[in-house]
């Protein structure tokens, strides 16, 4: 009974509707309300504001709120370890990532479900900010992220690879192709970038400033996948991520050409530190430590730096 107290406060903490949660924890409203009641009696304080609809949590709520996650990802973590003693690890490994590193997540998640079938993905696309809030409150098992983030201090953290920018371009002139390309050449050519509200477009912007070059951006989108259409059938060109051209079916005359000086940053996995990690967390780390994405997406730039 006090496991399903736990997740009913959790499922109104998510939802803020004491019908909604009632509904995501499958019970009648009538029974939610009664379980948590009953956890305020145990407890001897009120956790929920209450009047004609649910107001919020109180100042102790909020803290029995925070435990109540913690137990929750223990009960969790203790099935998992139960199933995994039976070498039948099953259950979902909640994966976050930024929006640029979406596509990367399945060579991770594949191996992952390769060597556990029993395992379920839930991955969603969070900002940085957001990923390390989810991390930090027991909502998210890992995160794929830049390294480099000060916010990540205190978390166990797994570099996979190093990011490298590369120009895309279809029938690249003769002289791009000639010696190293600079960030100069790239002036006066057609682009099409990432919106910039995303940390990727930041990163290109700071280069194009150091660089003392104006560039003449003709499409803007918050889709990586725009920008290689619009590479292939618009005559435009982009600055992606290398790590991005695994995921494009790259046409034979699409070139991946490399920048210098070389803007690049690191990428790997973060892990709220904790003492005992929940099988389903241990599992997919190790699969990660055993990865070669570096040599992986380094294969794909024409006439590597």
């Amino acid at each position: 009974m006090f496991i399903r107290q736990i997740h009913y406060l959790l499922a109104l903490a998510k939802t803020r509707h004491f019908g909604r949660a009632a509904e995501l924890s499958h019970v009648s409203q009538p029974a939610l309300s009664n379980a948590i009641q009953h956890l305020e009696e145990e407890l001897g304080i009120t956790i929920i504001k209450r009047g004609q609809r649910f107001e919020g949590f109180t100042e102790e709520g909020e803290k029995v709120l925070q435990w109540a996650r913690i137990l929750a990802q223990n009960w969790e973590g203790m099935r998992q370890a139960a199933v995994q003693y039976r070498r039948q690890l099953t259950g979902v490994l909640r994966l976050g990532a930024i929006p640029t590193m979406l596509a990367v997540t399945p060579l991770l998640t594949k191996p992952c479900q390769d060597e556990y079938p029993g395992i379920a993905v839930k991955l969603t696309s969070l900002c940085a900010e957001e990923l390390i809030r989810q991390l930090d409150g027991f909502e998210l098992d890992l995160g794929l992220t830049y390294l480099e983030d000060p916010r990540l201090k205190g978390f166990r953290i797994l570099p996979l690879y190093r990011e490298r920018h590369v120009l895309l371009a279809r029938k690249p002139d003769s002289r791009l192709l000639e010696g190293h390309l600079s960030w100069n050449d790239v002036e006066g050519l057609p682009l099409c970038l990432l919106t910039p509200n995303m940390q990727n477009r930041h990163l290109i912007d700071a280069a194009f400033r150091q660089a003392g070059v104006a560039p003449k951006i003709m499409l803007e989108t918050d889709s990586i996948f725009a920008l290689y259409a619009h590479v292939c059938n618009a005559g435009l060109y982009s600055i992606v991520p290398h790590s991005m051209l695994s995921q494009f079916e790259m046409r034979q005359e699409v070139a991946a050409l490399p920048l210098a000086p070389e803007l690049s940053r690191k990428v790997g996995l973060v892990m709220r530190r904790q003492e005992l990690p929940i099988p389903i967390q241990d599992a997919a780390w190790k699969i990660a430590q055993g990865l070669n994405l570096q040599h992986c997406f380094d294969s794909l730039i024409i006439g590597k730096l």
